[in-house]
Parts: structure tokens; sequence; C-alpha cells
């Protein structure tokens, strides 16, 4: 997720001030950004609608709102997994290295971010959006505890920081132990065994898929680059057709459907993001935002705040008719993503370039040090 284009650093590890880290590839392979801008966008979008759109004083929409939300809930196993299979690839070589310095490197740096956005966060959603319906703190042990043990929607970044090292803990694990075990901690997340602590169950379910990227990147890559039409449209169907089966028997929670069904979603997005990256006219602007997925995170959910209480303030009669209720969570979704850009843009101007890299800042204290 960089601001600008990949250095020659950033694609043999290093990170840049926009980039989520541990998702830079070695040779720079095409889908995996497509991958990265696809489930950005998807990210986004869920928060529009669930956070913003679904609540508007609708009139004669024809439905489209609950459409919307019913939709946006069916692609719940498609975003992060594939995501984290994404970055379990490119963390292998730093997961797997002999050495520690470069593991260590990026974990510190994704609880880093997770920590300094998290405050930032609950700071100016209190004052952008204090009516806004999101997770933040209201008081010094709360804070705490979304620091620890009660991710917010930042979770991903913890997520990433544990997994590096779950990785590295369990590389001497064979990997048909190690999936298979994954996917019985998955299972038991999932499944509502875990208390309900925030995002942190999302932590716990995301594993394996991390894992599988992490352990078995040259299959995926094999995988996509044997993407054909057939094959995306038949997994495309077969994950339609089981989310219809597993909502008529109601098993979402039952042991090991999520996961099974996400595993089915992952390989069916990547058949897909592996084809459209064929496509140049839409996979350029797809790749392109899905080398800047970092600033899109971690700030997204201000601009979004500040305009869900811009349009609040609208009079209800103009929320009516089910032409704006299709346009408005997509418009919406364009308008976020572009201020989250935007933001980026003046902060890295402002040379505020430790917002997303706090490891920086050590840098910086080092010079001092120095003179």
């Amino acid at each position: 997720m960089t601001a600008g284009s990949e250095t020659r650093g950033a694609a043999a590890g290093t990170t840049q001030a926009g980039t989520m880290p541990l998702m830079t590839a070695r040779a720079r392979e095409g889908w995996p950004d497509v991958v990265k801008g696809v489930c950005i966008i998807l990210v986004v979008m869920w928060h529009v609608v669930v956070k913003h759109s679904s609540d508007l004083p609708w009139e004669d929409a024809g439905g489209v709102p609950e459409i919307w939300t019913v939709v946006s809930a069916q692609l719940l196993p498609l975003r992060m997994p594939l995501f984290f299979v994404v970055s379990g690839m490119f963390a292998a070589s730093a997961v797997l290295a002999p050495t520690r310095a470069r593991l260590t490197t990026r974990a510190l740096r994704l609880a880093l971010l997770y920590l300094l956005w998290v405050v930032i966060q609950t700071f100016a959603l209190a004052a952008a959006g204090p009516d806004f319906d999101t997770a933040r703190a209201t008081d010094a042990w709360s804070l705490l505890l979304q620091l620890t043990v009660s991710p917010t929607n930042l979770w991903y970044l913890l997520a990433l920081a544990l997994y590096l090292i779950v990785g590295r803990v369990t590389r001497g694990i064979p990997t048909a132990v190690l999936l298979p075990l994954g996917f019985l901690v998955s299972a038991v997340a999932a499944a509502g065994m875990l208390p309900d602590s925030g995002n942190l169950w999302q932590v716990v379910q995301n594993v394996v898929f991390f894992l599988a990227g992490l352990r078995l990147p040259e299959l995926v890559r094999r995988f996509a680059a044997r993407a054909s039409w057939a094959t995306a449209a038949g997994l495309g169907a077969l994950y339609v057709a089981s989310l219809v089966v597993v909502s008529l028997l109601g098993a979402r929670q039952w042991f090991g459907v999520w996961t099974l069904l996400s595993a089915l979603a992952v390989v069916a997005g990547i058949s897909a993001c592996a084809l459209i990256d064929r496509w140049e006219p839409l996979a350029a602007p797809l790749r392109w935002i899905g080398r800047r997925t970092l600033p899109i995170y971690v700030i997204h959910m201000i601009p979004l705040a500040l305009l869900d209480r811009m349009l609040r303030g609208v009079e209800p009669w103009v929320y009516r008719g089910p032409v704006l209720a299709v346009i408005e969570p997509l418009l919406i979704t364009a308008l976020v993503i572009a201020a989250s850009l935007g933001a980026h843009a003046l902060l890295r101007r402002m040379r505020a370039e430790v917002l997303f890299d706090p490891l920086l800042l050590g840098r910086f204290g080092g010079r001092a040090a120095r003179l």
C-alpha cells in the first residue's frame, strides 16, 4: 500500500510510509495488488453500509438498503481471509529467515501502528462523529482493553503482528500438521466458543489463512497462474450455492463451516483477481489502490464519521427512492477512499511519515542523540 511507486527496498522487504507492512512481493506480481485493492474497497464498503447507509431514513427504497447489508455480509468470509493469505505469502521470507531481525522489525512496526492509530481514532472520532456507531474508548480502562484484548476495527494490524510471531514459533512444525491445527483454532473461534471481546474472535479465526499463505506461497502462485474464466465462474457459483445452503440451515456457527466457507471464498477470490489482473483497464486502478491500503485502512473511519455526521443533517425527504439507495454506498465508499488518500498525501507533505511507520521516530531520536 504505497503512496507512490514501489522501490527496490520495498520489494526486498522494507516498508514505506504508505505501504501496508508485508504486502510487497519479490518481483511485484500484479494479482496480489489486485487482491489488496479489491479487499480494501470491500472493507471500506462494509463499514459504509453497516455504520452509515443502513441507518439513514430511507423511504420508498424498495428494500435496497437491506439488500446492501445482506450482500455485504455474504462477503465476510472473503475479505479478510483473502487479505491474510496474501499477507502470509509475502511474510514468508522474514518469518522463515535464519535470523529474527526482519521479523522483529515488522512485528514491532505493526504493533506500534495499531497502538498509535487506536489512540488517534479515539480522539478523532470523538470530535468528528460523537454519535457515529463504532467502538471507541470513552475512558482509560476501555482504551487499555482496546489496546490489548478487545481490538477495534484496526484489528488487522494487531493480528498480523501476532501472526508473525506465531509463524516464527511454529516454523519447525510440518505444514501437514500446522494447517490442520490452524483450522481447528479457526473453527473454535468461528463457532463462538471464545469470549466475545471486541474483534478478538476475528484475530483468532483468521490465523489459518495467514499460515496457509505463509507455508504454501508457491502453490497459491501456481493456482493464480492457471486461473481461467471457467474455474472462477465455477468456484463463484459453488460459493454462492454454499452460502445459500448455510443460510437455510442456519449453519454459519457450526464447527468448521465458516472456515471451509472462507477457504472456498479465498480460492474463488484468487482466481477472479488473477483474471482481473490480465485486463489492464480494470487491473491498473485496483493495483494502484492495492499499493496504498495502509493509509486507507487506518484513516478511513474518520472521514466516514465526518460524512455520516454531515449527511444526517440533510432533510429526510432527500433519502427517497431505490436509485439513490443503490448509488449512495458506492459514492460514499469512493469519497472515503479519496479522502483517506488525500489526508495521507497531506500528512506526508507535512513530513508526518512517522504516523505510518512509527519506527522512524527511533531513527530521528538516534540522529538527535548523535548531534
